[in-house]
Protein backbone atom coordinates (compact mmCIF):
# COMPACT_ATOMS: atom_id res chain seq x y z
CA UNK A 1 0.00 0.00 0.00
CA UNK A 2 1.21 3.47 -0.90
CA UNK A 3 0.12 6.94 0.24
CA UNK A 4 0.20 10.18 -1.74
CA UNK A 5 0.34 12.70 1.09
CA UNK A 6 -0.27 15.76 -1.09
CA UNK A 7 -2.42 16.12 -4.18
CA UNK A 8 -5.19 18.40 -5.46
CA UNK A 9 -8.11 16.25 -6.55
CA UNK A 10 -10.26 18.89 -8.19
CA UNK A 11 -12.76 17.72 -10.80
CA UNK A 12 -11.73 20.45 -13.24
CA UNK A 13 -8.12 19.19 -13.40
CA UNK A 14 -8.87 15.74 -14.81
CA UNK A 15 -10.89 14.18 -17.61
CA UNK A 16 -12.25 11.66 -15.10
CA UNK A 17 -11.49 11.96 -11.40
CA UNK A 18 -13.12 8.57 -10.85
CA UNK A 19 -10.56 6.93 -13.15
CA UNK A 20 -7.65 8.80 -11.52
CA UNK A 21 -8.66 7.52 -8.10
CA UNK A 22 -9.23 3.96 -9.36
CA UNK A 23 -5.69 3.91 -10.78
CA UNK A 24 -4.24 4.73 -7.36
CA UNK A 25 -3.52 1.55 -5.41
CA UNK A 26 -3.52 3.21 -2.02
CA UNK A 27 -4.61 6.34 -0.18
CA UNK A 28 -4.50 10.04 -1.00
CA UNK A 29 -4.57 13.27 1.00
CA UNK A 30 -6.13 16.08 -1.02
CA UNK A 31 -5.13 19.63 -0.07
CA UNK A 32 -7.26 22.76 -0.06
CA UNK A 33 -5.95 26.22 -0.91
CA UNK A 34 -8.97 28.51 -0.72
CA UNK A 35 -12.71 28.57 -0.01
CA UNK A 36 -13.68 26.76 -3.22
CA UNK A 37 -11.05 24.01 -3.04
CA UNK A 38 -11.65 23.46 0.68
CA UNK A 39 -15.30 22.78 -0.06
CA UNK A 40 -14.32 20.38 -2.83
CA UNK A 41 -11.93 18.54 -0.48
CA UNK A 42 -14.85 17.92 1.89
CA UNK A 43 -16.99 16.59 -0.96
CA UNK A 44 -14.42 14.16 -2.34
CA UNK A 45 -13.38 12.82 1.08
CA UNK A 46 -17.03 11.99 1.64
CA UNK A 47 -17.35 10.32 -1.76
CA UNK A 48 -14.15 8.23 -1.83
CA UNK A 49 -13.16 5.92 1.03
CA UNK A 50 -9.44 6.12 0.22
CA UNK A 51 -9.24 9.94 0.12
CA UNK A 52 -8.46 12.05 3.18
CA UNK A 53 -8.12 15.81 3.18
CA UNK A 54 -6.45 18.87 4.65
CA UNK A 55 -8.02 22.32 4.64
CA UNK A 56 -6.18 25.62 4.44
CA UNK A 57 -5.63 29.03 2.90
CA UNK A 58 -2.59 29.14 0.61
CA UNK A 59 -0.21 32.10 1.12
CA UNK A 60 -0.99 33.40 -2.37
CA UNK A 61 -4.53 33.98 -1.07
CA UNK A 62 -3.43 35.86 2.06
CA UNK A 63 -4.70 39.20 0.83
CA UNK A 64 -8.10 37.91 -0.30
CA UNK A 65 -9.19 35.57 2.46
CA UNK A 66 -12.12 36.38 4.72
CA UNK A 67 -12.49 35.60 8.41
CA UNK A 68 -15.33 33.26 7.48
CA UNK A 69 -12.82 31.14 5.52
CA UNK A 70 -10.90 30.38 8.72
CA UNK A 71 -14.16 29.73 10.57
CA UNK A 72 -15.14 27.28 7.82
CA UNK A 73 -11.85 25.41 8.28
CA UNK A 74 -12.24 25.27 12.04
CA UNK A 75 -15.82 24.07 11.73
CA UNK A 76 -14.67 20.95 9.87
CA UNK A 77 -11.51 20.02 11.78
CA UNK A 78 -13.31 17.38 13.81
CA UNK A 79 -14.39 15.57 10.65
CA UNK A 80 -12.46 12.25 10.83
CA UNK A 81 -11.56 12.46 7.13
CA UNK A 82 -9.90 15.88 7.62
CA UNK A 83 -6.43 15.10 8.92
CA UNK A 84 -4.63 18.43 8.84
CA UNK A 85 -4.36 22.09 7.93
CA UNK A 86 -2.92 22.83 4.52
CA UNK A 87 -1.76 23.92 2.14
CA UNK A 88 -0.47 26.89 4.14
CA UNK A 89 2.78 28.77 4.54
CA UNK A 90 4.79 31.51 2.85
CA UNK A 91 5.39 32.34 -0.82
CA UNK A 92 7.63 35.26 -1.78
CA UNK A 93 8.05 34.18 -5.40
CA UNK A 94 5.88 36.70 -7.21
CA UNK A 95 6.21 40.48 -7.03
CA UNK A 96 3.74 42.37 -4.88
CA UNK A 97 3.44 39.84 -2.05
CA UNK A 98 2.70 41.07 1.47
CA UNK A 99 4.99 39.10 3.77
CA UNK A 100 3.38 40.39 6.96
CA UNK A 101 -0.09 39.29 5.90
CA UNK A 102 1.26 35.91 4.87
CA UNK A 103 3.07 35.44 8.19
CA UNK A 104 0.01 36.41 10.21
CA UNK A 105 -2.24 34.02 8.26
CA UNK A 106 0.33 31.23 8.53
CA UNK A 107 0.57 31.61 12.31
CA UNK A 108 -3.17 31.72 12.76
CA UNK A 109 -3.54 28.45 10.87
CA UNK A 110 -0.73 26.80 12.84
CA UNK A 111 -2.53 27.86 16.01
CA UNK A 112 -5.71 26.22 14.73
CA UNK A 113 -3.77 23.03 14.13
CA UNK A 114 -2.30 23.25 17.60
CA UNK A 115 -5.75 23.70 19.14
CA UNK A 116 -7.21 20.67 17.35
CA UNK A 117 -4.06 18.51 17.32
CA UNK A 118 -3.79 18.45 13.54
CA UNK A 119 -0.76 18.21 11.26
CA UNK A 120 0.25 21.30 9.25
CA UNK A 121 1.11 20.87 5.56
CA UNK A 122 3.57 23.67 4.78
CA UNK A 123 4.20 25.43 1.48
CA UNK A 124 7.41 27.46 1.34
CA UNK A 125 8.73 29.13 -1.79
CA UNK A 126 11.58 31.66 -1.70
CA UNK A 127 10.83 32.10 2.01
CA UNK A 128 12.61 29.25 3.76
CA UNK A 129 14.23 31.28 6.58
CA UNK A 130 10.96 32.98 7.58
CA UNK A 131 9.13 29.66 7.27
CA UNK A 132 11.52 28.01 9.71
CA UNK A 133 11.38 30.94 12.13
CA UNK A 134 7.58 30.73 12.37
CA UNK A 135 7.42 26.93 12.58
CA UNK A 136 10.04 26.93 15.35
CA UNK A 137 7.67 29.03 17.50
CA UNK A 138 5.35 26.00 17.61
CA UNK A 139 7.66 23.01 18.20
CA UNK A 140 4.86 20.80 19.55
CA UNK A 141 2.96 20.88 16.24
CA UNK A 142 3.44 18.12 13.65
CA UNK A 143 4.50 19.33 10.19
CA UNK A 144 4.94 18.04 6.67
CA UNK A 145 7.14 20.33 4.59
CA UNK A 146 5.56 20.02 1.16
CA UNK A 147 7.72 19.95 -1.97
CA UNK A 148 10.95 20.65 -0.09
CA UNK A 149 13.38 22.57 -2.27
CA UNK A 150 16.04 23.99 0.00
CA UNK A 151 19.48 22.77 1.09
CA UNK A 152 20.80 19.92 3.21
CA UNK A 153 21.95 22.50 5.76
CA UNK A 154 18.43 23.91 6.07
CA UNK A 155 16.99 20.40 6.28
CA UNK A 156 19.25 19.80 9.29
CA UNK A 157 17.64 22.77 11.04
CA UNK A 158 14.11 21.58 10.25
CA UNK A 159 14.92 18.16 11.71
CA UNK A 160 14.86 19.80 15.14
CA UNK A 161 11.09 20.13 14.67
CA UNK A 162 8.41 17.42 14.55
CA UNK A 163 8.65 17.27 10.78
CA UNK A 164 8.54 15.07 7.70
CA UNK A 165 9.68 16.10 4.23
CA UNK A 166 7.32 15.68 1.28
CA UNK A 167 9.26 14.39 -1.73
CA UNK A 168 7.56 14.49 -5.12
CA UNK A 169 8.16 14.33 -8.84
CA UNK A 170 10.85 17.02 -8.86
CA UNK A 171 13.29 14.43 -7.49
CA UNK A 172 13.15 12.66 -10.88
CA UNK A 173 14.18 15.78 -12.84
CA UNK A 174 17.70 15.77 -14.28
CA UNK A 175 18.49 19.21 -12.83
CA UNK A 176 17.27 18.40 -9.29
CA UNK A 177 20.79 17.96 -7.91
CA UNK A 178 20.14 19.75 -4.62
CA UNK A 179 16.98 17.77 -3.86
CA UNK A 180 18.72 14.48 -4.63
CA UNK A 181 21.43 15.45 -2.11
CA UNK A 182 18.72 16.12 0.48
CA UNK A 183 17.05 12.75 -0.17
CA UNK A 184 20.38 10.99 0.14
CA UNK A 185 21.09 12.79 3.44
CA UNK A 186 17.68 12.24 5.07
CA UNK A 187 16.91 9.09 6.97
CA UNK A 188 13.88 7.38 5.40
CA UNK A 189 12.09 7.95 8.73
CA UNK A 190 11.71 11.64 7.75
CA UNK A 191 10.29 11.21 4.23
CA UNK A 192 6.77 10.91 2.86
CA UNK A 193 5.73 10.54 -0.77
CA UNK A 194 3.63 13.14 -2.60
CA UNK A 195 2.72 14.05 -6.15
CA UNK A 196 1.21 17.57 -5.95
CA UNK A 197 -1.12 16.32 -8.69
CA UNK A 198 -2.12 17.62 -11.17
CA UNK A 199 1.19 19.54 -11.06
CA UNK A 200 4.87 18.51 -11.17
CA UNK A 201 4.53 15.17 -12.96
CA UNK A 202 7.69 13.07 -12.67
CA UNK A 203 9.85 11.95 -15.56
CA UNK A 204 8.97 10.53 -18.05
CA UNK A 205 5.63 12.40 -17.79
CA UNK A 206 7.04 15.85 -17.03
CA UNK A 207 4.79 18.57 -18.43
CA UNK A 208 1.71 16.33 -18.47
CA UNK A 209 -1.15 16.10 -16.00
CA UNK A 210 0.13 14.40 -12.87
CA UNK A 211 -1.89 11.94 -10.79
CA UNK A 212 -1.49 10.06 -7.48
CA UNK A 213 -0.55 6.71 -9.06
CA UNK A 214 2.78 8.31 -10.02
CA UNK A 215 3.88 7.96 -6.38
CA UNK A 216 5.27 4.60 -7.55
CA UNK A 217 7.75 6.42 -9.83
CA UNK A 218 8.81 8.73 -7.00
CA UNK A 219 9.33 5.76 -4.67
CA UNK A 220 11.53 4.10 -7.31
CA UNK A 221 13.69 7.21 -7.65
CA UNK A 222 14.15 7.57 -3.89
CA UNK A 223 15.11 3.89 -3.70
CA UNK A 224 17.69 4.43 -6.46
CA UNK A 225 19.20 7.47 -4.73
CA UNK A 226 19.41 5.76 -1.34
CA UNK A 227 20.50 2.37 -2.65
CA UNK A 228 17.61 0.48 -1.08
CA UNK A 229 14.58 -1.40 -2.40
CA UNK A 230 11.45 0.29 -3.67
CA UNK A 231 9.38 -1.89 -1.34
CA UNK A 232 11.33 -0.57 1.65
CA UNK A 233 10.66 3.02 0.57
CA UNK A 234 6.94 2.37 0.17
CA UNK A 235 6.62 0.49 3.45
CA UNK A 236 8.45 3.09 5.55
CA UNK A 237 6.92 6.20 3.95
CA UNK A 238 3.46 4.67 4.38
CA UNK A 239 4.16 4.09 8.08
CA UNK A 240 5.46 7.66 8.36
CA UNK A 241 2.33 9.12 6.78
CA UNK A 242 -0.03 7.07 8.95
CA UNK A 243 1.76 8.24 12.09
CA UNK A 244 2.19 11.91 11.13
CA UNK A 245 -1.45 12.37 10.05
CA UNK A 246 -2.99 9.93 12.59
CA UNK A 247 -4.64 8.10 9.71
CA UNK A 248 -7.20 5.42 10.48
CA UNK A 249 -5.47 2.86 8.25
CA UNK A 250 -4.34 -0.64 9.16
CA UNK A 251 -1.24 -2.08 7.51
Amino acid sequence: MIIDTHCHLEQSSYDSLDDVIKRMNGYMISAGCDKKSNQEVLEITKKYANVYGVLGIHPENAEDFQEEDLLFIEEHLQNPKIVGIGEVGLDYHYEGFDSEKQKKLFERQIELAQKYHKTVVVHSRDAIADTYEIMAKYPDVKYVLHCYGSSVEMAQKFLKLNILFGIGGVVTFKNATKLKEVVKFLDLAYIVLETDSPYLAPEPYRGKVNEPSNTEIIASKIAEIKGISKSEVIEKTTQNAIHQFDLDISL
